[in-house]
């Protein structure tokens, strides 16, 4: 019993005079974390929360003169929600909206995908001149080229239609995109496509079946931002489809709802909500494609 007790004894590593043992911090700081988490969580979902309080209520009115119903719903109605359905073209709205984002997030993921791989590669003359072209590009505002857009869509005959509105987003989102896939494919092993085409695969098919699924996460995040900027745009929505309410997307229609007089905040606050739904479940279903990319490697 001494023997082994002296062993352990031997064994125990020492700490050196003047350091310190890192451990967890103390109940105070601790508690000061969690607070200050809280408090920006409420910062960040008050403005959301605020929303759904005013669409809750009855009228226009954007606010409660009563202090409750500013963070609880003292009051509660679905009329202007019913409204923004059925009575007013929210829906068409939304399916307009719906049909360009997922056009441009197509074409988008076509285009950027072959050049980003093209660019990442293949060494081939104006490459490097091609890339720092496309950041000279993306330096400038998209609203400066919107005058030529409009000039361009009307001699192709498709200005005020949703296909010219789509090839006006993908021609804007499309630098980003490139160079986002082109990133990743950098950090994706050459060694793998050059082993399957070893075992009989050619250029195309090594990038089809190898390059493409290790870029999965990629494909997601170029994919939802290329949703995302086409479904929460205004300006050229709203200037290069400048027609009838059937036409209109889901921002500039809920835009025109103002008048000169007044303002149906109620409408808007209920138009809103239901427009980010979509935004909501295009993300829950690329987030598994994040997470699984994110966490296993390309070799493995």
């Amino acid at each position: 019993m001494a023997t082994q007790t002296a062993t352990v004894t031997r064994t125990r590593p020492r700490v050196r005079a003047g350091t310190r043992m890192v451990g967890r911090p103390s109940i105070g700081v601790r508690v000061l974390q969690y607070a200050i988490l809280i408090l920006a969580s409420l910062f960040a979902f008050y403005p959301v929360w605020f929303a759904i309080l005013a669409s809750l209520r009855l009228g226009d009115r954007l606010y409660s003169l009563d202090l409750p119903g500013m963070f609880f719903p003292t009051e509660f109605t679905l009329e202007n929600y019913r409204v923004m359905l059925f009575d007013r073209p929210l829906l068409r709205w939304l399916w307009n909206s719906f049909y360009v984002a997922a056009l441009t997030t197509i074409g988008c993921l076509v285009v950027s995908t072959s050049a980003a791989f093209a660019f990442s590669r293949f060494r081939f003359t104006g490459r490097s001149f091609g890339l720092i072209f496309l950041l000279a590009i993306q330096t400038f505002p998209g609203v400066l080229s919107l005058v030529s857009i409009a000039m361009l869509l009307t001699a192709l005959g498709l200005f005020a239609k949703h296909e010219g509105l789509v090839l006006a987003y993908t021609a804007s989102t499309l630098v980003f995109c490139t160079w986002n896939m082109k990133g990743y494919f950098d950090t994706l092993p050459k060694d793998l496509e050059e082993a399957a085409m070893l075992d009989g695969c050619g250029p195309v098919q090594a990038f089809w079946y190898v390059a493409l699924p290790l870029a999965a996460p990629a494909l997601a995040v170029t994919a939802l931002l290329a949703f995302l900027s086409a479904w929460g745009d205004f300006i050229f929505s709203s200037v290069l489809i400048p027609a009838p309410d059937s036409m209109k997307l889901a921002v500039p229609g809920l835009f025109s709802l103002a008048g000169s007089q007044s303002v149906p905040w109620g409408y808007f606050a209920a138009g809103a909500l239901v427009i980010i739904l979509p935004t909501i479940v295009v993300f829950l279903v690329l987030q598994r494609f994040l997470i699984g990319g994110l966490t296993a490697g390309a070799v493995k």
